[in-house]
């Protein structure tokens, strides 16, 4: 159930660790009065913004009579090198944070059915999803496991966190393929800001299903620009239920989706080095912005800590060999090409980093060549001249009016929202499967 909630247009740090110890207050009344072993289960670094790193330090530290082990929802992420672990979560130990390994660290523990999946996604996705989770989260003994996490839409699940913290952060490659594959199929822009989307749906069941046993509790973190444009915190939501998501994911709804009458012809985003290294990651842009963008429109995206397109090896590989150039052509490729077929979570990831040929996706990486940002189907431009022409020390967020009498919308931390047109975000075959068509058992 919820356990309880704090709301304000700008939620304190002195809040938030009041929070926090309101929680192991109440999980010593609810799950366990002697907490000797405690698990920590943080975001990684590309959601640093939100705080999560100090609130995970002041969790551990508010344990010192504790056992108290952190494992970052990597997912298949790159993991953190100790100066990131440094950077993002302070005081705690080195030998405390494990890396989650997606590949040869899980066990499996059930099985999302076929039937499920193709009933939630309308027929879109017709296989298993396996249920195969971090070994560590599910083999050893804990007294206490905390998720925290940010709460905001997103392209797979409608909005991140809650049981994603399972199923991607801590899953294994089986489950993040399955997944990843099911929703891409489905349709991103059928995901984006839908409180329960159908992966999610699958999700919840099997949460309930094969993960009630755990002596869980979500912190959910919402954000919120305040009136100056800065990121702060506007919700606290604590507990261990579908209750409390949807608590959160409905105020990061009405928060952190901008909605426009008619759509953008330009949209210039940020992706700030110390969190985006990757187009996996750095993509965030293009998934957040697509709902907004004028056909024929332009998205340009400054990331000066780009170096790379994939997580990994073979996803980089992939995506340098098939680029991102629309659904119609990637599925077919998917259907006969072996080593598409061998990681389908980065075909996934192509077919949402594409514009389908709607608009221009234009990269400024720091550290990628004319060439290879060409090669996977995007257009090139200069980093030192673009952040000359938008430079984010000026820029303001919103709408600007350049020199020449161009005029841009300016986004910051594309991660931390959703920019759409009434008319896609309101679009009546985008499927949001309420909880009471959940408990109705509709989507069973």
């Amino acid at each position: 159930m919820a356990w309880f909630k704090v709301e304000a247009p700008h939620v304190s740090d002195a809040q938030i660790k009041e929070a926090c110890d309101k929680l192991l207050s109440e999980a010593r009344t609810r799950i366990n009065k002697d907490l000797k072993r405690v698990l920590l289960l943080p975001p990684d670094l590309t959601r640093a913004h939100s705080g999560s790193g100090w609130i995970t330090e002041y969790l551990y530290n508010a344990l010192p009579d504790a056992h108290v082990e952190v494992i970052p929802t990597l997912g298949q992420h790159v993991p953190h090198t100790e100066a990131e672990n440094k950077w993002m979560f302070g005081s705690i130990p080195e030998e405390r944070i494990f890396p989650h390994d997606w590949r040869n660290g899980c066990t499996h523990v059930a099985t999302i059915p076929a039937s499920l999946v193709k009933e939630t996604t309308d027929g879109a996705a017709d296989w298993d999803i396996p249920v195969d989770l971090n070994s560590k989260l599910m083999d050893e003994q804990w007294d206490l496991i905390i998720n925290v996490g940010h709460v905001v839409p997103h392209e797979v699940l409608g909005f991140a966190n809650h049981n994603k913290n399972y199923y991607i952060g801590l899953g294994g490659k089986d489950t993040i393929c399955a997944s990843h594959i099911a929703a891409a199929v489905y349709g991103i822009e059928n995901n984006l800001g839908c409180l329960v989307t159908p992966l999610r749906a699958c999700y919840n069941w099997s949460e309930d299903e094969h993960l009630a046993s755990l002596p869980d509790v979500y912190l959910q973190i919402v954000m919120q620009r305040d009136e100056e444009n800065k990121l702060v915190t506007s919700g606290i939501y604590v507990g261990d239920d579908l209750d409390t998501y949807l608590q959160a994911a409905k105020r990061s709804r009405d928060q952190n989706i901008t909605l426009f009458d008619k759509p953008l012809k330009k949209v210039v985003a940020v992706m700030q080095a110390d969190e985006f290294r990757a187009t996996w990651v750095a993509n965030k842009a293009v998934y957040r912005t697509r709902m907004a963008i004028a056909d024929g429109g332009e998205l340009l995206i400054l990331a000066p800590g780009v170096e790379r397109f994939g997580e990994q090896p073979e996803v980089d590989a992939l995506i340098r060999k098939y680029g991102y150039k629309g659904t119609p052509r990637t599925l077919a490729l998917y259907k006969t090409e072996a080593d598409m077929q061998e990681i389908p979570h980065g075909v996934a990831h192509l077919i949402h980093g594409s514009s389908e040929d709607r608009f221009t996706i234009t990269y400024a990486p720091g550290h990628l060549t004319k060439e290879e940002i060409e090669q996977v189907g995007y257009q090139y431009a200069d980093l030192a001249e673009m952040t000359k022409r938008y430079d984010p020390a000026v820029m303001k967020e919103g709408w600007n009016t350049m020199p020449d009498g161009e005029e841009v919308f300016y986004i910051s931390t594309p991660s931390a929202g959703l920019w759409s047109t009434k008319e896609k975000l309101d679009n009546p075959s985008r499927k949001d499967l309420s909880r009471e068509q959940v408990a109705a058992g509709d989507v069973v």
